[in-house]
C-alpha cells in the first residue's frame, strides 16, 4: 500500500485535467539560487508533474528533509507566474503544513458535499496516527514531524523500535478495539517504509555504472569514476559529521542546507543495512591502504580451533595481484552480490515479521486483554542472520573501516559442524582478499573445545542431524539468546536492546526493581539513541510514582548525574524532564519538579539559572497541584543555593512574592522553610540583604499602609511581614559576621553551650542560627563576644547593627502606628515579629536599644493623662505591641514587674483622659490567648479595681470580660469573681453596669454550680431591686448580655433565669412613655430573642415565657418598627403550630423556632421584609445563629 503524504503539492488529477497546458517552474526554490527555466520553456514540466526537486524524498526516515522538500515543493506551486491559478489540492498542503487543522476539516467537508473530495485530505484525516501527540513537549529527536505537529513515533525502520511503549504502561487500560487499529495502522505505516526502502535501494543498485563503463574509466587514471548515490550519501553524512564534531556549526548548517534531501541525523537514511564507515580522520589516516569492509572479515561466531591457526599473529604473504580489469569487474559483481544478499535478507526477515503481526493481529480480534508485549516492534531487529553477518569482527592489526554492530563481541552457541561450516566459507572469501596478519585469538579469550567424533559423516547430514534440535533463532529473542556477551560493552549494548522489550511485561507495583539496570545501561551505553531511550524508560517507568518510588527514580538520577557529569545531564536528562514538564498525571510533574532541584548541583552553572529557573518559574505559575508547586518553591530554594548569577536577584525576589502570594498553606511554608533562607543566604553573599531585600519588603509595607486608609489589604500585608520575619535570623548572622570581634574568635572547649530558649524555635534547619553560622562552637564564641561588645564596648564601627538601630527598628515602630489597632490580626502578625527581633538580637539589645526606643514615643508620666498632653500614640497599635511584642520577650521577675507596670499606667492614662481603650483591649486579647499571663492580667485589674477613680474602676470591669474567655475555673472563682463583686459593690452606677457583660461571661463559660447561683443573684439583684427599675441602660445591657451568652449558657439557667426576665423587659417596656427608650429596648429584645429561638425550649416555658414574650414585643414592634413586625408575626405563628403539633404528637421535647419556618409564604414573608431591616449588622447576624 502506497503511502500518501499529506504535503504533496503536486495538483489532483481533476485540476490537471480542467488546465492540461499550464506549466510551473519547478526549479525555482528558496535554496537552489539558481533560476530554472522560464513558464514558456516547453521543457517545464507539467504542473501536474512529480519532479524531484519538489517531492519527498522516497526515503521515509529523513524528518529534515521532509521539511525542507515541503518547503522547496510549496515555494515553487505558488511562484508558478500569475496567471497559474491555485489548485485545491496546493491549498490543502498548505493548510496541512500550517497546521490550520480544523480549517483543513472545514475545507474538506465542503469538498465532500460537492462531490470533489481529495485524496491528501481524505487519507490525512483517516490517518488516526496524525492525531497522536505528545502534549506539551518539544518533539524528540526520534519523532517524525507531521503536518499535525509531533506524532508519536512511528513510520520508518528507525524510530519503529522505539515506540513510546509508556501508553501500554497500565495492562489493560485500553480497549481491545482500540488496540487493534493502533496495530493495524502500525502494521500500514510499516509495509509503506519497507516498500520505500527497498525503492531507496533499488534506485540505489540501479544508478551504478554500467560495468564496461567503470572498466572504462578505471583503464585511464587520469580519468575519475563517477560518484555514486550511495558514496555521495555516505561522504555528506561523514563531512557533516566532521564539521560538527571540530565546531564548524555554520558550516554544517550550510552544508546540511544544499543537502535538504537528507537527514544528518540518521545513518540509516544513508541507506538500509548498510554499516557506518569510521570518521573522515580515520580514513584520512589510513590514506591509500585498503580498508576492509564486513564481508572481508571472519565472523566471529565461527568454531575456530586454536590448533587451526599459526603461530602468534603470523603474517601472511600477500597474494598475487590479479589484472586491474578483472579486479575491478569482481569487484563490481561483488558489491551487487552482496547488496542483494542484504536485500533477500531484509526481504525474509520482514516477511516474516509482518506474518507474525498480522497473526498477532487476528488473534487481538479474537479475544485478548492486554497487548502483546512485542507487538509494537515492527522492523525493530534484523534477522538474526543479517545481524550475525553485520556483527563481524576482524582481527587484522589494521583498524577496520566500518564498526560492525554490537563490535561483534559475541559467542555464538550454534552448533559445531555450523561453526565448522562457516570457518569454511569464511576463509573462501577472505582468500581473494589481501590479509596482513592473523590473530590467535577471537575477541580477546580462548575458545572452548570440544572433543570432536571419530566419525565419517558428511557436513550435511551432521547440519541435518542438528535440526531436529529444537533450537528458535530465527526471532528477535532466539537471536538474543544464541549470542552471550563476554565484554562490558557488548552487556550493555545487549541491556539497550532488551530492555525496551522486558519493562512493558513487569507489574507495575515492581518496576522500580528494574531502576539500576536501566540507570547502569544508560549511562554506560556507547549510543547516544539507546542512551535517551532508556532514559525515557526510566522517566515513564511507573505511570503514577508514589513517593517512594520518586525517591528511587531520583536516586538514581543523582547517581548517573555524578557519574557522567554536567554535559551528558544537560544533554540526557533535563529533555526527559522537559518532556514531562506538562503532564497530566501530577505524580509525574512532580518527579520533574524535584529532579530539578535535585540535579541542580550537576548542572553547567548557565543551564541552571536560565533554563532550570525557567523551567520552575513556569511550573509555579502554571501548575495547579498544591504538591507540584510546593516542590518546585523547594527546587527553586537548592536553585537559589547554586546560583552565582547576581542579575538574577530581581527574578529571585519576584519569585519569592510570586510564591508567598500562593494560596496554598503548604507552598507558603516551603517557602518559609527552604527558598526564603536559600535565597537570603545568597544576598547575604551579595551584600544586599539590608541594603536591598529588607528595605524593599518595607517599602512595600509603607506603600500598602498608605494605600489602605480605608481598607487595608490585610492578606498581603502577612505575605510581607512574614517574610520579613524569615529574614531575621539571616540578618542577626550579618550582624555577628561583620562584627568588630570577628577577628578574636578562637574556639576551645571550654565554650559554653548555648542556652536552649536562647533562639526562638526555628521553621526549618535553615533558619537554625547555628547551621547559618556554620556550627554551634563557632556561634556560641561569636554571642559571647557580642554580649560583651553590647554591654561594655558600644556599637562604634558596627555598621551592620548601626542600621538595625538608626534605621530598621524606627521604621518599624513608625509603621506601627499606622496599623489598625482594632486588627487582630495585624496586632498578632506586629508582636510575633518584635517578639521573634528581640529573642534573636539578646536581652541586652532588646533592653538597650528596643525598648528606650518605644518609651520614648510613648512617654508614660503620671504628670501627663489628658489627650492634650501628646499621649494620643496611647491609642495606637505601637501599645499593645510593645506589651505583647517587646515586654513578654523575657519572663525573669523584672520583666513581669516592667509589664505590670506598663499595663497599669496605659490603663490609668486612658480613663483619666476619656480615650479610647481599643489599645488596652488588644493588649489583654493578646495577652489572655497565652494562659501564662492570666494571673498577670489579673493583678493588673485588680490595681484597677482598688483605684480611687470611677474612671479606671469601669475600665477595670469592662477588661474583665476579655482576660474570663480561656481562664481556669479555680481562678475565676478565686479571683476574678470576688473583684467583680467587689466592684459591684462601690457606689457608682455606672461601675456596676461595666460588670454586667463579666457576669455574663461567667454565665456563659463556667459550669460550676456555686459560681453560677453567686452571678444568678448578683444579676437578680440588678433586676429586682427598685432602684434599677427605671435604669434604661442597665436595662440595655442586661438584655445585650442575655442575647449574648444566653444561647451558650447552661439549660436550666436559660430557662429559669434569662427568658422569664426577658419576659418581664418586654412587658414593662409596652408601658414605657419615652418612645425612643421604648424603641431601643424593643431592637435589643428582638435580637435577643432571635439569637434564643435557636435554642431548645421547654414547651412550659415556652407557653409561659417565651411566646407572652414575643407577643409583648410584637406589640411595641407594631407601632414602632412595622419591618420588625412581619419577621415577629411569622416567629409567633411557627411557634403557636410548633405547641400545638407537640400537643398532639408529644414526642418531641424541644422544638427550634428558626428550623421550623419552612412554609413558603412564610419565608416570602421573610426575606422579603429582611431587606428593609434597618437595624444594626450585628443585630441580623443574630438572627441567623446557628443552633447549639
Amino acid at each position: 500500500m502506497a503511502s500518501v503524504n499529506p504535503f504533496d503539492v503536486s495538483d489532483s488529477e481533476e485540476e490537471a485535467e480542467r488546465r492540461p497546458n499550464e506549466t510551473v517552474d519547478t526549479e525555482r526554490s528558496p535554496s537552489g539560487g539558481a533560476p530554472g527555466p522560464p513558464p514558456g520553456n516547453p521543457l517545464s514540466p507539467p504542473a501536474d508533474a512529480e519532479a524531484p526537486t519538489l517531492l519527498l524524498s522516497s526515503n521515509r526516515t529523513s524528518p529534515s528533509g521532509e521539511g525542507i522538500s515541503v518547503s522547496a515543493a510549496v515555494t515553487s506551486a505558488m511562484a508558478g507566474g500569475a496567471e497559474t491559478r491555485v489548485s485545491v489540492d496546493v491549498i490543502a498542503a498548505q493548510l496541512l503544513r500550517d497546521q490550520y487543522i480544523l480549517t483543513a476539516l472545514e475545507f474538506h467537508t465542503e469538498l465532500l458535499e460537492t462531490g470533489r473530495e481529495l485524496p491528501r485530505l481524505r487519507d490525512y484525516f483517516s490517518n488516526p496516527g496524525n492525531f497522536e501527540r505528545q502534549s506539551g513537549t518539544p518533539p524528540a529527536k526520534d519523532q517524525v514531524l507531521g503536518p499535525g505537529g509531533p506524532l508519536n513515533r512511528a513510520g520508518s525502520v528507525s524510530t519503529l523500535d522505539s515506540l513510546d511503549f509508556a501508553r501500554y504502561s497500565d495492562d489493560g487500560n485500553r480497549e481491545s478495539d482500540e488496540r487493534v487499529a493502533v496495530l493495524e495502522f502500525e502494521l500500514r505505516k510499516a509495509k509503506e517504509t519497507i516498500q520505500a526502502l527497498r525503492a531507496n535501494l533499488t534506485q540505489a543498485a540501479e544508478s551504478e555504472v554500467a560495468s564496461q563503463e567503470r572498466k572504462n574509466f578505471k583503464s585511464s587514471p587520469e580519468i575519475q569514476e563517477p560518484i555514486r548515490p550511495l558514496e555521495k550519501r555516505a561522504l555528506n553524512f561523514l563531512v557533516n559529521e566532521y564539521l560538527l564534531k571540530n565546531e564548524y556549526k555554520l558550516s554544517s548548517i550550510t552544508f546540511s542546507d544544499e543537502n535538504d534531501d537528507q537527514d544528518f541525523e540518521l545513518w540509516d537514511d544513508v541507506g538500509l543495512n548498510i554499516p557506518k564507515p569510521p570518521d573522515l580522520l580515520l580514513l584520512y589516516r589510513n590514506g591509500g591502504s585498503p580498508l576492509s569492509s564486513p564481508r572481508d572479515k571472519a565472523d566471529a561466531s565461527v568454531g575456530v580451533a586454536f590448533g587451526d591457526l599459526p603461530g602468534n599473529c603470523i603474517a601472511r604473504e600477500p597474494l598475487k595481484k590479479p589484472d586491474l580489469s578483472q579486479r575491478q569487474q569482481s569487484e563490481v559483481v561483488q558489491e551487487l552480490e552482496y547488496q542483494l544478499n542484504l536485500l533477500n535478507s531484509e526481504k525474509q526477515s520482514l516477511a516474516e515479521q509482518i506474518k507474525k503481526m498480522q497473526s498477532e493481529i487476528q488473534t487481538l480480534k479474537k479475544s485478548i486483554s492486554s497487548p502483546p508485549p512485542g507487538a509494537l516492534e515492527l522492523c525493530s531487529q534484523n534477522s538474526p542472520n543479517l545481524s550475525s553477518s553485520i556483527s563481524s569482527k576482524d582481527c587484522s592489526t589494521n583498524p577496520p573501516s566500518v564498526p560492525s554492530l554490537d563490535n561483534g563481541q559475541y559467542l555464538d552457541i550454534r552448533g559445531v559442524s555450523e561453526a565448522e561450516n562457516d570457518l569454511v566459507s569464511a576463509s573462501t572469501q577472505n582468500t581473494s582478499q589481501p590479509r596482513q596478519q592473523t590473530c590467535n585469538k577471537v575477541m580477546g579469550q580462548p575458545r572452548a573445545q570440544f572433543d570432536q567424533p571419530n566419525r565419517k559423516l558428511s557436513p550435511a547430514f551432521q547440519q541435518a542431524l542438528l535440526s531436529f534440535c529444537r533450537m528458535s533463532s530465527d526471532s528477535r529473542l532466539g537471536a538474543e539468546v544464541s549470542r552471550i556477551a563476554d565484554s562490558e560493552e557488548s552487556v550493555m549494548l545487549m541491556l539497550g536492546r532488551c530492555l525496551p522489550h522486558i519493562v512493558p511485561n513487569v507489574l507495575l507495583a515492581k518496576r522500580e526493581e528494574l531502576i539500576p539496570l536501566i540507570l547502569c545501561t544508560a549511562c554506560l551505553h556507547p549510543e547516544p539513541k539507546e542512551r535517551d531511550q532508556l532514559l525515557h524508560i526510566l522517566f515513564n517507568l511507573i505511570k503514577r510514582p508514589d513517593d517512594e518510588q520518586r525517591q528511587m527514580i531520583l536516586t538514581g538520577c543523582v547517581a548517573f548525574a555524578r557519574h557522567v557529569g554536567p554535559t551528558r545531564v544537560e544533554a540526557e536528562l533535563l529533555p526527559q524532564c522537559w518532556e514531562q514538564i506538562n503532564h497530566k498525571y501530577p505524580e509525574r510533574r512532580l518527579l520533574v519538579a524535584e529532579a530539578c532541584g535535585a540535579l541542580a548541583p550537576y548542572l553547567p552553572k548557565e543551564i541552571r539559572s536560565s533554563l532550570v529557573l525557567s523551567m520552575l518559574q513556569q511550573m509555579l505559575a502554571e501548575d495547579k497541584a498544591d504538591m507540584v508547586r510546593e516542590a518546585v518553591v523547594k527546587s527553586l530554594g537548592i536553585i537559589m543555593g547554586y546560583i552565582d548569577d547576581s542579575d538574577k536577584y530581581a527574578q529571585g525576589f519576584e519569585l519569592m512574592l510570586l510564591s508567598l502570594g500562593d494560596p496554598s498553606e503548604r507552598v507558603v511554608n516551603a517557602v518559609h522553610q527552604v527558598f526564603i533562607p536559600a535565597f537570603s543566604a545568597w544576598t547575604t553573599e551579595l551584600g544586599t540583604l539590608h541594603t536591598a531585600l529588607i528595605p524593599s519588603l518595607l517599602s512595600r509595607i509603607e506603600k500598602l499602609l498608605t494605600q489602605g486608609e480605608h481598607g487595608l489589604d490585610e492578606h498581603k500585608l502577612h505575605v510581607f511581614l512574614s517574610a520579613l520575619q524569615s529574614l531575621i535570623p539571616p540578618l542577626f548572622a550579618v550582624v555577628l559576621q561583620n562584627a568588630p570581634f570577628t577577628s578574636r574568635v578562637k574556639l576551645h572547649e571550654d565554650i559554653p553551650a548555648i542556652e536552649v530558649t536562647r533562639f526562638p524555635r526555628p521553621a526549618s534547619p535553615l533558619q537554625d542560627m547555628a547551621i547559618i553560622i556554620g556550627s554551634r562552637e563557632l556561634l556560641s564564641s561569636l554571642l559571647l563576644l557580642y554580649d560583651h561588645q553590647l554591654e561594655h564596648e558600644g556599637t562604634t564601627g558596627w555598621e551592620s547593627l548601626l542600621w538595625v538601630v538608626n534605621q530598621l527598628l524606627p521604621q518599624l515602630i513608625e509603621i506601627v502606628g499606622r496599623i489598625n489597632v482594632t486588627s487582630s490580626t495585624c496586632v498578632h502578625e506586629f508582636s510575633r515579629f518584635f517578639w521573634r527581633f528581640c529573642r534573636t538580637f539578646g536581652k541586652i539589645f532588646t533592653n538597650t536599644k528596643v525598648k528606650p526606643q518605644f518609651q520614648e514615643i510613648l512617654r508614660l508620666s503620671e504628670e501627663n493623662v489628658d489627650a492634650s498632653a501628646g499621649n494620643g500614640i496611647l491609642t495606637k497599635a505601637t501599645v499593645p505591641i510593645y506589651a505583647t511584642g517587646v515586654l513578654t520577650c523575657y519572663n525573669q521577675e523584672e520583666d513581669r514587674k516592667l509589664l505590670v507596670g506598663f499595663l497599669e499606667d496605659v490603663m490609668t492614662t486612658l480613663s483619666l483622659s476619656h480615650a479610647p481603650l481599643d489599645s488596652l483591649k488588644a493588649s489583654f486579647v493578646e495577652l489572655g490567648a497565652n494562659p501564662v499571663y492570666h494571673e498577670l492580667l489579673l493583678t493588673v485589674l485588680w490595681y484597677g479595681v482598688v483605684h480611687t477613680s470611677a474612671l479606671v474602676r469601669c475600665t477595670a470591669a469592662r477588661m474583665f470580660e476579655l482576660v474570663l474567655r480561656g481562664m481556669s475555673e479555680a481562678l475565676v472563682d478565686r479571683r476574678a469573681a470576688p473583684a467583680l463583686i467587689t466592684l459591684c459593690s462601690g457606689p457608682e452606677l455606672s461601675v456596676r453596669i461595666a460588670t454586667i457583660p463579666a457576669f455574663g461571661t461567667i454565665m456563659e463559660t463556667v459550669t460550676q454550680k456555686e459560681l453560677l447561683e453567686r452571678v444568678k443573684m448578683q444579676l437578680a439583684s440588678f433586676l429586682e431591686d427598685p432602684q434599677y427599675q427605671d435604669q434604661h441602660s442597665l436595662h440595655i445591657e442586661i438584655i445585650r448580655t442575655f442575647g449574648r451568652v444566653g444561647p451558650n449558657a447552661e439549660p436550666r439557667f436559660r430557662d429559669d433565669f434569662v427568658l422569664p426576665h426577658l419576659h418581664k423587659l418586654a412587658l414593662a417596656n409596652n408601658s414605657q412613655s419615652a418612645e425612643s427608650k421604648r424603641i431601643d429596648i424593643a431592637i435589643h429584645l428582638f435580637e435577643a430573642y432571635s439569637a434564643l429561638s435557636c435554642c431548645f425550649i421547654s414547651e412550659e416555658v415556652m407557653v409561659n415565657h417565651f411566646l407572652p414574650g414575643l407577643r409583648c414585643l410584637h406589640a411595641d414592634m407594631e407601632q414602632l418598627s412595622p419591618e420588625h413586625e412581619v419577621i415577629l408575626g411569622s416567629m409567633i405563628k411557627e411557634c403557636e403550630i410548633k405547641v400545638e403539633n407537640r400537643g398532639i404528637t408529644d414526642a418531641q421535647g424541644s422544638i427550634s423556632i428558626a428550623s421550623s419556618l419552612v412554609g413558603e409564604d412564610a419565608k416570602t414573608k421573610f426575606l422579603s421584609k429582611m431587606g428593609q431591616l434597618t437595624t444594626s449588622g450585628a443585630m441580623l447576624a443574630n438572627v441567623f445563629q446557628r443552633k447549639k
